[in-house]
């Protein structure tokens, strides 16, 4: 059952990447991409939106920069090291 819930962590931290990555295209309005990018963030964005109210995004220069992503993959890796030792 621990080896199930790791291999589902691990997949969603693949689904996280390709979120994060697909975020800076802008496709075309009827584009496959766009509805790729819908999918991704119905899964991703209500992990992420508890994030993004403890943490703000992150100012640097004139830009933001949104950690959830990251924050969101370092928890799941923690939580997924006593489950490969284990």
């Amino acid at each position: 059952m621990l080896r199930f819930v790791g291999y589902i962590l691990q997949l969603y931290v693949v689904v996280l990447i390709a979120y994060s990555l697909l975020s800076w295209v802008q496709p075309s309005y009827d584009s496959p991409i766009r509805s790729i990018q819908r999918g991704l963030a119905t899964v991703c964005d209500p992990v992420l939106n508890l994030v993004r109210r403890v943490i703000p995004t992150a100012r640097i220069g004139g830009v933001g920069l949104d950690l959830s992503v990251l924050i969101v993959i370092i928890v799941i890796e923690v939580v997924l090291l006593p489950l490969i030792l284990g």
